[in-house]
Parts: structure tokens; sequence; C-alpha cells
């Protein structure tokens, strides 16, 4: 692969799928998934062959549009696709867009908004970028989880389009390797300078004078700037607080909650301990919250937003 894929490479609809890029395949293997109801979706998306807040808000419009398109009982395919995955809310909020009109048009014109709030916020973001910044990012969030730009990796790749990015430290992100097998594979096709490291090797990068700026996305973000991303960012977010090293999420409006009035109210996705070790007793939680006092910026589509986030925040958006 050379340059950034195309969305429709990595979710579409046709008329009889729901066909995602399985990125449990990655990056060894462009291999497609293809969904032909909501329940093989379901699966898709609970498996991490689709994956990312955003692209799974996107999976599931395409979800419910099938689901429409071939009769099917729509509550039931919308409460299938809801428990598919607990703690993105862009999956919810992308169904609740969906109910009024599940529409084939609709749902594209949901996964074409989302692209396009990537592009915005990736140009809001690299405003924030140092000149020739060397980057730590978390877990993946580029267009494989977005279903397009990117949202933190959209940032660095709209730094980087203006020549201000010298080196990315990957995060492998265990247990599932997202930075190492993902991030890396989409940085690569960038051209983007970068080498993964292992999870524990942050903080010395960091000690080292190695890193000038932590970047990562959102799975869901509260009022009060609470944020909740793949598991081990809020140890990123205290050692780049120790540091003096600003500490930037990156997500669109369609991942903040204003259900939840900070960090306590979001669900915690457990997943199965056999992911970490098949021979001893594991815990396994997909997540982590970072409290809103430890992130410098929060950036959406509509800019930059600082503290006090329950002020600053904008609401979630509708389709256009």
């Amino acid at each position: 692969m050379t340059g950034a894929l195309d969305p429709e490479r990595i979710v579409r609809l046709e008329e009889d799928a729901v066909v995602v890029l399985d990125q449990r395949r990655l990056p060894d293997e462009l291999s497609e998934l293809r969904c032909r109801d909501a329940a093989e979706l379901a699966d898709a998306i609970r498996v991490l062959a689709v994956r990312g807040a955003p692209a799974i808000g996107v999976a599931a419009a395409y979800g419910m549009a099938l689901a429409a398109a071939t009769a099917a009982d729509l509550d039931e395919a919308y409460e299938t696709l809801a428990a598919s995955r607990p703690t993105a809310v862009n999956l919810r909020w992308a169904l609740d867009e969906m109910r009024a009109d599940p529409s084939r048009e609709r749902a594209r014109r949901i996964h074409a908004d989302e692209v396009e709030r990537c592009r915005r916020m990736g140009a809001h973001a690299a405003e924030l970028m140092p000149p020739s910044a060397r980057i730590l990012t978390h877990c993946n969030a580029g267009g494989l989880a977005t279903g397009g730009y990117g949202s933190a990796v959209g940032a660095i790749r709209a730094a980087a389009e203006r020549g201000g990015v010298a080196h990315v430290w990957v995060d492998e992100t265990r247990p599932l390797l997202q930075g190492a097998r993902l991030t890396a594979f989409e940085l690569e096709a960038l051209g983007i300078p970068h080498a993964v490291i292992v999870d524990g090797a942050a903080a010395s990068r960091m000690a080292a004078g190695e890193v000038d700026v932590v970047v990562t996305g959102a799975d869901r973000i509260a009022r009060n700037g609470d944020t909740a991303n793949k598991i081990g960012t809020y140890g990123l977010a205290v050692l780049a607080r120790y540091h003096a090293i600003p500490f930037v999420i990156v997500a669109p409006t369609s991942t903040i909650d204003p259900a939840a009035e900070d960090g306590a109210a979001i669900p915690i996705e457990e997943r199965d301990g056999a992911e970490v070790t098949g021979r001893f007793p594991a815990r396994n939680p997909a997540f982590d919250v970072t409290p809103g006092e430890l992130i410098s910026a929060i950036v959406t589509e509509e800019g930059v937003h600082r503290a006090p986030y329950a002020a600053s925040l904008p609401a979630p958006v509708s389709v256009r």
C-alpha cells in the first residue's frame, strides 16, 4: 500500500452486505469481511475486525441501512449493533442518527461527514504541533479507526503535510498491538518517519527529551473533559504532566457524550483475559479514563478546546 487508504476501502455498503477491511489481518494481509446482516456486523465489531470509535459508528450506520433495505427488524438491528461494544459513544450516536431515516444515502452522509470532520480537526490540531515535532501516540486513531482521514493520526498527517513532523513514537499498545500493527502500517504508507516502542518505553523517551507532544484519539468524552481511550492512555497523561509535555486529544464531536457528566459515567469494556494470556488469570479492561485536568487541549472539528471543558466543548452535531 502506498498513500492513505480510500474511505470506501475501510468500510462501505454494497447491495447485500457491509464490507469492512479486516483489521485483525493487518499489516500482513489486506482482506475484506462481508457482513450480510446486523448480527454478522455486530460480531465483526465485537472481534475488532472493524474498530475505532468513529469507524464502528460508520459501520453501524451502514448496518442499519442494510437492515432497512432487506426489510429486517430495525429495532432488533439497532439493539444488536448497540450491544456490540459499550465504551465508544459514536456507535449509539450513529444508530440514533439512522433511526429517523435508515436510508443508504443517510448512512453514506454519516461516513462522508466523519471523514470531513477528521480533516477539519486535523488542520486545527496541526496548529498545536511545534516545528519538527517529535510526537508520541498510543493505539490507532488513523483512517482505519475513523473510516477515512484519521483523528490523532489525522493531526500527525496534517502536521506532516506542512513539513512539521520530525518523528513519531508509536506505542505498540498491548495486548492487541493496534499501534505496532495498524498505526505503524498507516504511517509507513504516508511516508512519515516513525518507530514502534514497547508501551513501557514511553517514560524513558520523555525523560530523554525526545517527545514534544503526546497526541491520542478518544472513544468517549464526558462533559467535563474526562476522556476514555485505549488502556494505557491515562498513564501517558500522567507521564506527560510530570515531564511538562502537552497532552492532546483529537476526536470528532460525535465522540462527546453530553449525558456523561464525568468519567465515572463512562462504561469501560472488559474483554476476554485470553487476549492477555492463555495460561494465567487476567484482567483485560480495554480502556481507561484520563481526567480532563491532565489534558492540555481537546481538538474537534469545531476547533481547539481548553479547560474548563464543561464550558468549551461543543455539542455533538447531527448529519447534514
